[in-house]
Formats: structure tokens, sequence, C-alpha cells
């Protein structure tokens, strides 16, 4: 989930909360042109040689542009004709756009990031007429500002990127960025997957541009969120040879290994952050449609039989193990196929990652543990939220839980860095954070190696080998 930075106005800040309340929780690499020319030659001239970084965002956390074909069917006036400005080809940003915050553009905005489930494909689409991309893919410009003309606002990786720059690193020389379209996922073995998978394929592409570029040194990948997900995917499903020629490590912030119980509170009832105007239902309903939520929902293996969910309208509870019945309860039926055939294969086992890995995560911050819902049903939102610890957005069972399985290999080097009162998104900017990603890359860059047996809570770090 992304927040952008607070501002005085109170107007802005709503523009900001809508954005976070909109989110639903892909091009070649440019690397290689980017490393040439002036920068190389005055990145040449440094003597300290650094090991490249790559930054994967979290959803949300990149721009996406859209543009319209005859197949679109505008559902009002206002649709046809917003926005009235676009780029060559008719290319236009859809997220993120401050205008979604006028009522009749909601609409527009939230049909135009809708998803379809096609049965038949067994895999996502965009809505008919609707064509979707990521511009800049290897840089990190996409990704800095959701909106570059709001930069006070809605900074995403400015702050982590900005910090790695006074360390020395260079913009297309050794700091690249791989943004994608946050809406999709991945799936379970055998089924499809086009765009999720096409784009494991470009960050495979852009890691050994990179290393290329600088002197075959493997990379440094730093994912935030659901980026973690994508991250950990890309590495697993590469041949051993290739991670240790090519991943030196993978630093993950927040990443939501076992997904988060505030996703429930989507699903069932839309997250509108407490924004008022807003229709939590038409943010509800485009929410639902993004594959990548329903990876995000909690993983049975992490969060097991507990209670999450209790509606006294149906008279049920439900927990991460009958997730199918509480998405017909809420009236979600289509997405119980998907979520059954592919989205519950790909969470059941989380696949060791095969490179050293470092995850910071926040804890001690309030984050919804289980929600009550009374005789309204779902459409009235929860009577009750009972809160436990977290980043609040990600619990802490599923911060640090499923990655301990890895300590039963004697191969896999996994450190866990406890950042207490830091949320989810402050990761990104928070000094406690930043000095820790320093610290890592320093390491990695003066060839210096940690190591510790001992699991300690009480301690900031936490090491399992």
């Amino acid at each position: 989930m992304v927040v952008g930075r607070p501002s005085s106005s109170s107007v802005a800040r709503a523009v900001v909360l809508l954005a976070a309340a909109m989110l639903l929780s892909t091009l070649s690499p440019c690397c290689c042109a980017s490393a040439g020319g002036g920068g190389g030659a005055r990145r040449r001239e440094k003597q300290q040689q650094l090991h490249p970084v790559i930054l994967i965002p979290g959803a949300g956390g990149n721009q996406l542009e859209a543009r319209l074909t005859e197949e679109y069917a505008p559902s009002s006036l206002a649709c046809r004709v917003w926005p009235v400005v676009r780029g060559r080809g008719g290319w236009f940003r859809l997220w993120f756009d401050p205008s979604v915050v006028v009522a009749p553009l909601t609409r527009c905005f939230a049909d135009r990031m809708t998803l379809f489930y096609d049965s038949v494909a067994d895999d996502y689409r965009n809505a008919p007429g609707v064509e979707t991309r990521v511009s800049d893919f290897g840089s990190t410009s996409t990704l800095r500002y959701l909106d570059p003309n709001l930069k006070l606002l809605t900074g995403y990786m400015n702050v982590l990127a900005s910090t790695l720059e006074k360390a020395g690193y260079e913009e297309g020389f050794d700091l690249f960025g791989a943004p994608y379209d946050f809406r999709y996922g991945l799936a379970g073995p055998g089924h499809p997957s086009r765009v999720g998978s096409a784009y494991l394929e470009r960050l495979r592409k852009l890691v050994e541009s990179a290393c290329a570029a600088n002197g075959w040194r493997p990379a440094i990948l730093v994912a935030h969120s659901l980026g973690g997900l994508y991250a950990l995917q890309m590495v697993a499903r590469s041949p051993p040879a290739w991670r240790a020629a090519n991943v030196k490590r993978l630093v993950t912030l927040s990443a939501p290994w076992g997904g988060s119980v505030q996703e429930m509170l989507t699903f069932a009832s839309g997250n509108t952050l407490g924004v008022p105007f807003v229709d939590a239902s038409l943010i509800r309903d485009e929410q639902r449609t993004a594959e990548s939520n329903l990876w995000l929902l909690p993983a049975p293996r992490v969060f097991g039989n507990t209670t999450l969910v209790v509606s006294r309208h149906h008279n049920r509870s439900y927990s991460a193990k009958n997730m199918t019945q509480f998405l017909r309860d809420i009236g979600f039926a289509e997405g119980v196929e998907p979520y059954r055939e592919r989205i519950r294969p790909l969470v059941e086992v989380l696949p060791e990652p095969g490179v050293p890995v470092t995850c910071l995560v926040g804890t001690g911050v309030d984050t919804v543990e289980s929600l009550v819902y009374g005789e309204g049903g779902f459409e009235a939102g929860p009577e009750k939220v009972v809160y436990g610890d977290g980043d609040g957005t990600v619990n802490l069972d599923s911060l640090v839980g499923p990655i301990k399985a890895w300590s039963d290999s004697p191969e896999q080097v996994v450190e866990v860095v406890e950042l207490p009162e830091v949320s989810h998104s402050g990761i990104l900017k928070d000094k406690s954070a930043l000095d820790q990603i320093l610290r890592i890359i320093d390491a990695i860059n003066l060839n210096a190696t940690t190591s510790s047996s001992s699991i300690n809570r009480s301690s900031q770090d936490v090491l399992y080998n």
C-alpha cells in the first residue's frame, strides 16, 4: 500500500489517501543504453566499483499509463472526454492522477483499472478497449514519484533512491528500477499468467544487463511489499547457476510473505482509509478484480484456522482455510475459481530463494488482526476491528513467520531486521531502515560478511542461518 507524504492541506491529504484507497492491494530493459555515454564516463572516474542495485516497488508503487481504443465503452460522457490532454499515441497517466478525486472521474478510473478473469483462457486481462503499459522500465523515474507534478505529495521511492545516489550510486549505470503493472499477479504451477510471467522475464533480463554493465558483479535486489513476492518468485524459478552469477542478495522491505488480514477488509467492504464522500462499493468492486489482491489474502499455511472475520448476518466465522466461503458470502463468487485454482497453490509453499536474503520489517504498529461484521452484513462495514502487531498493513506473523522455514536449509542465509514503530510504507524513508539498507549494501561492496547462529527477538537484528 502506498501513502504519499503528509501535507498541511487537508484537500491535498485527501488526494493522497484516496490514492492509497484505490490501490488494488512492462517494457524491455533499458539499462544497457543507460549504462553507456556520459554517465558511464563519469562513473569510470570514480575509484569505487559497486554492485548494481535494482529497486522493485510494491503494489501501486509506480506510474501506470493507459490509452483507449475503439472497443472502449465509456460509462459516462466524462469518461469519453477524460483526460482532455493526452500524450503521443493517446497515452495518459492512469495511476496516479489526482483528478480521480472528482466523483464522475472516480468511476472512469475504476472502470479502466478493472481486470477480468477469462475462465476459458484461465488468465486475467484488461477491460475491453483499455491498453496499459509501464514506461521507463529499467529506470527509477516512474517509482520515485507517482505524479511528477505533485512531488511533495506523491513521493514513493524517492528518498531511498536519493539516499543510494548520495552513497555513490548513479541512475542508469549501477542503479535501476523495475516497475510493473501491479494489478496482475502470478499463478500456481500449470496455470498461465501472461503479464506476471512476462514481468519476471523482463526483470531477469534487467538483472543480467545490470551485471554486464558493472563488470559482471551480481546485483542487489531491493524490493518493497508485493515487489518482494515477485523478486522471490523470479530468483526461485531461475537455475541455481544463474542465481549464483547474477544475484548477490535479495533485500526485502515489508514483504507480505503470508498475505495480510487487511486484504479481507478490502474485499468485503472496500478500503477508503476514512476518506469522506468516497463510494466504498465502487472502490471495492475495482479492488476485487486485481489478481494481485487475491495473492495478498491471508495464506492458510500462515494463518491456519485462526478466526479472521466474523459475520453475524451470515452466522459464520472465516479463517484463511475457508477463504472460498468468505468470497462467496461477500458476493464475489467469481473470485472463487481463480483463488482456488490459481492462487491457493501459489501460496501453499514459499519457495526457497537460493540467494542470501535480508528482510527488513516494521513492528509495533497497530495492524488489522480480525474483523467483526454485524447484522447489516458486509455492505455496512465492520462493527469492530481488532488490532495486533505488524507494520500497520501486514501482520507480524506474515512478515517473519513463513521465512523461518528457510533456516532448515544449511545453504540458505536469512537475516531478519526488526524496526520498531516503522510502518509499511514508512520503511522507505525511515532513517533506521535506510541505515540498515546502506549497511547491507556497504558490507557487500566491501566484501564484508556477517554471521550469527542465534535468534534474538528482543534485539533489533535477528538472524536465521
